[in-house]
């Protein structure tokens, strides 16, 4: 026999061998889902996107949280991720802290300093002395099957207080609307930003869900930079407005809550902004749009 049909036989005899799947004993019931640190990573999980709470459903089957303002990112068990799916810039003592188990949280230094954590988060080579600050804020665990309450217990149980790094978001439950209107106000009194609502029969679902929703005081949105316009006055010389473009298309400009160091350095056309608005006019345009950030593509 030719020694090339002899190679190809050998050669189909491995695949077939590799293709072969050896089932693995079941974990025993109750224990945390691990892997062992010589198999693959597993696929990023897709994070689970807020809707908008308008008084639309009944508060008393959601679970309440805080909405943390900071930087979300998504663990696979042995990698962490931007929404985007990107890898954070972490150092190796803040992803030692981190179970081998997907989670899904916001990353945060504390009320009011997104500015700096957003600093801290971006850099390609971590600072362990930054990084020391930063609170990874889980509250929800991705991949894992039952309802949100049923994750949140299995939260619990793998995310055992004393940590200083990574927590489980505090989560309550309040009997109703006047209820959930007294918590945002607390929160917003204390500096926070919002509230989100996450239904406690829910099982997770990558993408937009409507069991996920959040509650500000203002709504906020994200568009893109088209173009500048020159100001007046004391701003002669320096940025008026932006040109922002919606995703549907929609173009409109946003001159107020530019500070003088956006003004001197304004977002360039192309990147994308968040903007705060009260309501959308008949027309679909953001009424009172106000500047808050420029945001990050992570």
């Amino acid at each position: 026999m030719p020694i090339a049909t002899i190679a190809l036989r050998r050669r189909a005899v491995l695949v077939a061998s590799a293709a072969i799947v050896v089932p693995r004993p079941a974990a025993p019931r109750g224990r945390a889902l691990e892997r062992r640190a010589d198999e693959a990573p597993a696929a990023a999980p897709v994070p689970e996107l807020a809707g908008i709470y308008r008084g639309q459903v009944d508060p008393a089957l959601f679970f309440v949280s805080e909405k943390y303002d900071g930087v979300r990112a998504i663990w696979d068990g042995s990698v962490l991720r931007h929404r985007s799916g990107r890898t954070v810039a972490a150092p190796p003592s803040f992803l030692a802290t981190l179970p081998r188990e997907p989670l899904d949280g916001e990353l945060w230094l504390d009320r009011g300093r997104f500015e700096a954590l957003s600093a801290i988060v971006r850099r390609t080579q971590p600072s362990e002395r930054e990084w020391s600050a930063v609170r990874y804020m889980v509250f929800d665990q991705p991949l894992a099957a039952g309802s949100f309450e049923a994750r949140l217990e299995r939260l619990a149980a793998v995310l055992r207080p004393g940590t200083t790094r990574v927590e489980l978001a505090p989560q309550w439950r309040v009997g109703s609307a006047a209820e959930l209107d007294a918590a945002l106000s607390r929160v917003i009194a204390g500096g926070g930003e919002g509230l989100m609502l996450h239904l406690a029969s829910a099982a997770h679902a990558g993408g937009r869900s409507d069991s996920l929703l959040k509650l500000k005081p203002s709504r906020d949105a994200e568009a893109r930079v088209v173009a500048h316009r020159r100001g007046s006055g004391k701003y002669h010389d320096q940025v008026g407005a932006i040109e922002v473009e919606a995703p549907d298309g929609r173009r409109f400009w946003i001159g107020s809550g530019l500070a003088d160091r956006e003004r001197r350095e304004p977002p360039p056309v192309g990147s994308l902004v968040t903007y705060r608005y009260r309501e959308l006019t008949s027309s679909g345009l953001p009424r009172f749009a106000t500047y808050l950030r420029r945001h990050h593509e992570w």
